[in-house]
């Protein structure tokens, strides 16, 4: 465990070679924490692999704790983890929020980046938050759409995001646990190409996953402006970089990625057209091992 600041101590995982090119992995949510599947994207031999539970999930302390949470904070932890690890620059990798915060982190310490190999795009504008937790993902997914709907009263149907945030930082201890497990199973449910093989994903820690999550989307990120990430591309227009996208990611739909593309041509797009929102859905799979073999 690595102490950071505001009483945070995170869990660092290293594997690979020690002498090996450094990558470092951020996970998704925020909130998801790491999982030892992520070394399999990445050669042993070539890379020395390092991934991060951020600050309330995983194995890092305090558990569930927004306190303290903000993508800022998570940058600068980014930051102290390679200082302690004497890392010079790496490779950062990262998919859906570890997307957003592997933009955040390169744009502010654009000397530390290598390459950046990113997937499923999600850059937290409220166009992308009212997708797919609002009006859109739920026209794909009507059925475990109603799960999500179902411990929010009618009347409060209107803003979900607000309905879920009330209830996930509300006194009612039970409440809590409901809404964070209905919270945690409608990504779940709707993040593999088919769902049948999401079902069969292990989730995430839901309360972790739901109030640190829930606390990023309504303070919009803690970004300056809802385009902040796209506004300073120029910060890292030099750094290599692997966009890969499932056409039929419905949690982080194209959209998001082409966006992007457009305003970073230099960034290759790997669009993969069997493919939705999870790194293990076959195709998204095998474009990360090879960006990540060829970075090697």
């Amino acid at each position: 465990m690595l102490e950071v600041s505001g009483g945070h101590s995170i869990r660092v995982h290293e594997s690979g070679n020690p002498s090996g090119k450094p990558v470092v992995v951020l996970h998704g949510g925020p909130g998801g924490g790491s999982s030892p599947r992520q070394y399999q994207f990445f050669d042993p031999e070539a890379y020395r692999v390092v991934l991060i539970d951020q600050r309330g999930c995983g194995e890092s302390t305090p558990y569930a704790s927004v306190d303290c949470n903000t993508t800022w904070d998570l940058v600068s932890d980014i930051e102290t983890v390679r200082q302690f690890l004497g890392i010079d620059r790496w490779l950062v990798f990262g998919g859906s929020w570890g997307s957003t915060l592997a933009l955040a982190y390169a744009q502010a310490h654009p000397e530390r980046v290598t390459e950046l190999v990113l997937r499923g795009i999600f850059m937290l504008r409220p166009s992308e938050l009212r997708f797919f937790y609002q009006d859109g993902a739920s026209h794909i997914f009507p059925d475990a759409w109603e799960g999500f709907l179902a411990p929010i009263p009618v009347d409060e149907q209107d803003d979900l995001i607000a309905a879920y945030h009330r209830r996930l930082f509300g006194e009612n201890r039970e409440e809590l646990l409901t809404c964070a497990l209905a919270w945690a199973e409608w990504e779940r449910a709707t993040c593999m190409l088919d769902p049948d093989q999401g079902a069969s994903e292990p989730g995430p820690q839901p309360e972790a996953f739901a109030r640190i999550e829930n606390h990023y989307f309504v303070n919009g990120g803690f970004f300056d402006s809802d385009t902040q990430l796209l506004d300073r591309v120029d910060l890292i227009r030099h750094i290599p970089a692997v966009i890969v996208q499932g056409r039929y990611d419905v949690v982080c739909p194209m959209r998001s990625a082409w966006d992007l593309h457009r305003a970073w041509p230099q960034a290759e797009l790997i669009v993969n057209t069997h493919a939705g929102h999870s790194m293990f859905d076959p195709e998204n799979a095998a474009a990360l091992k090879e960006a990540c073999d060829r970075f090697r």
